[in-house]
């Protein structure tokens, strides 16, 4: 049994998380080993999908996926493990565009995924043709099929979500961020079902860039009125652990936008959508003060046991709200 496989005894619970990229598809690991077989949705964030080189890059999408099919790069966070650049290594010699990596064995993603969709498939008929093949057993969907892109205005002007994240490695100052086409979009089909399973269990919003991965989704027409209505307790984990974040640029983009980097911030942002918020042990004294029910454990994830163990605290949490003992 590989590492990425779930071992150990898993729950009959049943899971939707909303998930961005490599922070989210730590805890979406966690859950994929410890549901049993099937109870997983993991919608994902497409506001980081860009054109890249006349291909379709999906990179929160990948992310997730190589993550449950156990083929991603640990030690970097993303792509796959055991890459070679050759491709890049020939495209900076041509004079190419060489800021966005590129591995050998992740293009192939690229290009089937252009490939496809060109042919007529939808973004989520290729993400779950890719799932299936590399043997997921869970269900995986882009938050919607309609394009979503993240714009980042800074004080060196709007920049394109990859632009502002790979290209200028977030140094520029964050002024707004704005999703373009999100008013056309439309929340999966898949997405809106799962909110309203009379048998879920929890609606998990994973420890994933609140500005960047997750406001995506909660911006979508109607989602936010789908998660109020959903019959399963919503639970958020906070990616903010003593006052700064757990990874990415979540502290940076909070202190630009004028916000404490604290978990009560958090708190405040998902507000009316939450009913219970998981938070690290080092904020146990701020937590007692906060609006909305919290749960206290270990919340950063360095080990599979860490992910595991989290998993399971979420869901044990959200069974509390289930068995009438708050929200």
């Amino acid at each position: 049994m590989s590492d990425h496989e779930q071992r150990g005894d898993r729950t009959d619970a049943r899971v939707l998380a909303l998930c961005g990229g490599v922070g989210g598809a730590k805890l979406a690991l966690g859950l994929y080993r410890t549901l049993s077989s099937g109870r997983l949705t993991v919608a994902i964030n497409t506001g980081d999908d860009f054109e890249h080189l006349g291909l379709h890059i999906s990179p929160d999408i990948d992310t997730v996926t190589y993550t449950l099919a156990g083929l991603n790069d640990t030690e970097r966070g993303w792509g796959l493990a055991e890459e070679s650049w050759q491709f890049m290594s020939a495209l900076r010699g041509l004079g190419g565009e060489a800021w966005f990596q590129l591995g050998d064995r992740d293009l192939a993603t690229h290009v089937l995924r252009t490939m496809r969709m060109k042919a007529g498939e939808t973004l989520s008929q290729v993400t779950s043709g890719f799932a299936s093949r590399l043997g997921i057993d869970a269900t995986l969907i882009p938050m919607s099929d309609g394009a979503v892109r993240t714009t980042v205005r800074t004080n060196e002007g709007a920049l394109p979500f990859q632009r502002y994240f790979v290209e200028h490695q977030c140094k520029p100052q964050v002024r707004a961020i704005e999703f373009e086409g999100v008013l056309e979009a439309r929340p999966h089909p898949k997405l809106l079902d799962a909110l309203g399973n009379p048998e879920l269990t929890a609606i998990v919003i994973c420890p994933s860039n609140p500005y960047l991965s997750v406001d995506p989704m909660l911006a979508l027409p109607g989602m936010r009125e789908a998660l109020r209505r959903a019959k399963a307790p919503v639970i958020a984990v906070s990616p903010i652990v003593g006052g700064e974040a757990i990874k990415g640029p979540t502290a940076k983009i909070m202190r630009e936008l004028d916000l404490p980097v604290t978990i009560r911030s958090v708190a405040d942002h998902y507000k009316g959508l939450i009913d219970g918020l998981i938070v690290d042990n080092v904020d146990a004294a701020e937590a007692s003060s906060l609006d909305v029910r919290v749960g206290v454990t270990g919340a950063v994830m360095t080990s599979l046991e860490d992910r595991d163990r989290l998993a399971r605290t979420v869901v044990d949490f959200a069974r509390s709200f289930k068995a009438g003992n708050g929200g």
